[in-house]
């Protein structure tokens, strides 16, 4: 079969119009980590007519992957995942532009977020994450990422808007991040938790025996396809609007989708979130003395 872009793309126009499918061929998205969140993105983004990724990815597919990584199969247990993620793009879209990296994406930084003003973080590496924050800012990329969190979630951090390091008060402003420690990590996870249990009823979906297992560094971070590959398209859209310049987006705050209730949770209001913050903190300092 000889592959035609306008034929695979011939379904898009309604959603969007010819011009725009042309802007979406003429994109460039760099993607960092392509296993759950980031994985489910570009599947959805490369089959929208995206002409030009960066794909970067230091893992391996493994068996525990399966349950909600879209290009997690059998056949991709222990291959590399930015090298088996663009083989899989390519049989979606032959004539897609891709550029993959690994570890060393990190260090490329200053060469890659001037060639790529949209960036989806699908990572869960903190200190790695700064970097990319920091880097964005200074080269006005913007980043589109997610909360730690039981429900679908999406934030959109343009150049000039806070830090999540800034905004959520982490311990890590103005620290090189080569030199984090295991407690400062920790840290910046907590103060993430807090979060996103003042600003979403996020503790109504998620098993509190795993929850407390999880703060102790007992067991890996949960995930569940459902929400994971929901995030990912929810990333994806707030791409496309970036790039087609849509106005309706999501802010740095982000907001929480429950598929469980229907409902968008967007932040508190000051008051109610200072009032809610006091309750957490008490909520997980009695999860914390019972385990």
């Amino acid at each position: 079969m000889t592959f035609d872009y306008a034929e695979f793309t011939q379904r898009n126009i309604g959603f969007v119009s010819a011009a725009e499918q042309e802007r979406l061929h003429n994109a460039k998205v760099l993607v960092i980590g392509v296993g759950g969140m980031g994985g489910a993105a570009v599947q959805a983004l490369v089959r929208t007519g995206i002409g030009q990724f960066g794909v970067a990815d230091l893992d391996t597919f493994e068996l525990s992957n399966l349950n909600r990584q879209v290009f997690a199969t059998l056949d991709t247990v222990d291959a590399d995942k930015a090298k088996a993620t663009e083989a899989a793009m390519r049989r979606i879209n032959p004539d897609v532009r891709i550029e993959r990296y690994g570890a060393d994406w990190v260090g490329r930084l200053d060469a890659l977020l001037p060639q790529y003003p949209v960036v989806i973080n699908g990572m869960d590496d903190i200190a790695a994450g700064i970097t990319l924050y920091r880097k964005a800012r200074e080269h006005g990329a913007t980043v589109i990422d997610a909360y730690t969190s039981p429900l679908p979630s999406v934030t959109v951090v343009r150049p000039s808007a806070p830090r999540p390091e800034e905004r959520l008060g982490w311990p890590s402003r103005d620290l090189d991040p080569t030199n984090f420690n295991a407690a400062l990590l920790a840290a910046c996870f907590g103060c993430e938790l807090e979060y996103v249990l003042v600003h979403s009823s996020s503790a109504n979906h998620v098993d509190l025996d795993a929850a407390r297992d999880l703060m102790m560094g007992r067991r890996k971070r949960m995930s569940f396809a459902p929400m994971v590959i929901t995030t990912g398209n929810l990333m994806a859209f707030e791409a496309i609007k970036l790039i087609l310049g849509r106005a309706e987006s999501a802010d740095e705050r982000g907001y929480f989708f429950n598929p469980w209730t229907l409902q968008v949770e967007h932040p508190r209001s000051a008051p109610v979130a200072w009032l809610r913050r006091l309750l957490v903190r008490r909520f997980l300092a009695r999860m914390r003395d019972g385990a």
